[in-house]
């Protein structure tokens, strides 16, 4: 099973340049993917640098036929004065995998008023992976404020406690074909997107610490490599937005049950198609 996450700047690439059917071939060259992991997804903001068009979620369906595409809206704004439509802005999740339960899950935001933000949103989705159930989450958490990051974090790592307490104790039907359907989630998950955190980070290492009722978070880039310094995420070809220099803040983490399945995590350093560098991870 193969995913690969990216934080795709709305099909921007590092030259300012928007083609969401070229981020899609640029995916494909790198993996022949299950799941795709995406950020920065957007509708309706066709005022972002480069022109996105009008409905970025609808224009990954149609480039990627026998996947379901899933989406989260983080931040949900009204249509604006000068004639903008609608604006939201998120994530989404496309697969060729059967899709059970989906989850949006809105994160906290706390006041900052030291720095700009906005919503921040994690997608839930329950696959049927070829080894059984897993839950694929994919997030973006907030750049500007490090006390929102944590918070987030924290919530993250709330989700996980509360799926592993679904798992042990699974609510039972009330109908199977209506809203009240079995609650049980699994406790396996992948935990992957723009995290905004720098590597060894307050935000990465609260992350990755162990989780008291189940199984916590493992890096699977670092699993797999271990000793070494995963490579820069970020501004590794964008330097007008990067200025500072480039960072590795994009991570796929598994839950230590999941360790023992990971065959490969690969930060792809190649493409210039966002200002973000992919991640691809294979389990077995």
């Amino acid at each position: 099973m193969r995913l690969l996450s990216w934080n795709i700047q709305w099909g921007r690439d590092a030259h300012g340049v928007v083609d969401l059917a070229r981020t899609v071939d640029e995916a494909r060259k790198l993996a022949d993917f299950d799941i795709l992991a995406l950020q920065e997804v957007t509708r309706g903001f066709r005022a972002l640098p480069g022109g996105p068009s009008d409905d970025q979620f609808a224009e990954l369906a149609a480039a990627l036929p026998g996947f379901t595409v899933l989406d989260a809206i983080g931040a949900d704004l009204p249509p604006t004065a000068e004639g903008l439509p609608r604006r939201q802005f998120g994530n989404a999740l496309a697969t060729r995998l059967p899709v059970e339960k989906v989850i949006r899950h809105s994160l906290p935001w706390p006041a900052d008023a030291s720095a700009p933000s906005m919503q921040r949103v994690a997608l839930e989705a329950v696959l049927q992976a070829p080894r059984g159930p897993l839950r694929v989450i994919v997030t973006h958490l907030e750049f500007y404020s490090l006390s929102q990051r944590l918070a987030q974090v924290d919530e993250l790592r709330r989700l996980q406690r509360e799926a592993a307490d679904h798992a042990r104790h699974p609510a039972p039907a009330e109908n199977a074909t209506g809203p009240f359907a079995p609650s049980g989630r699994p406790v396996s998950a992948i935990v992957c997107g723009d995290f905004n955190s720098e590597f060894g980070s307050p935000a990465y290492r609260r992350f990755i610490e162990p989780i008291d009722d189940g199984p916590g978070f493992v890096d699977a880039w670092t699993f797999l490599h271990p000793g070494r310094t995963p490579p820069p995420t970020a501004g590794v070809y964008d330097k007008a937005q990067w200025s500072s220099g480039a960072i590795p803040c994009d991570f796929v983490f598994v839950t230590a049950d999941l360790c023992d399945r990971l065959v490969r995590c690969e930060i792809d350093g190649a493409t210039q198609a966002s200002d973000h560098q992919p991640i691809v991870l294979e389990l077995r």
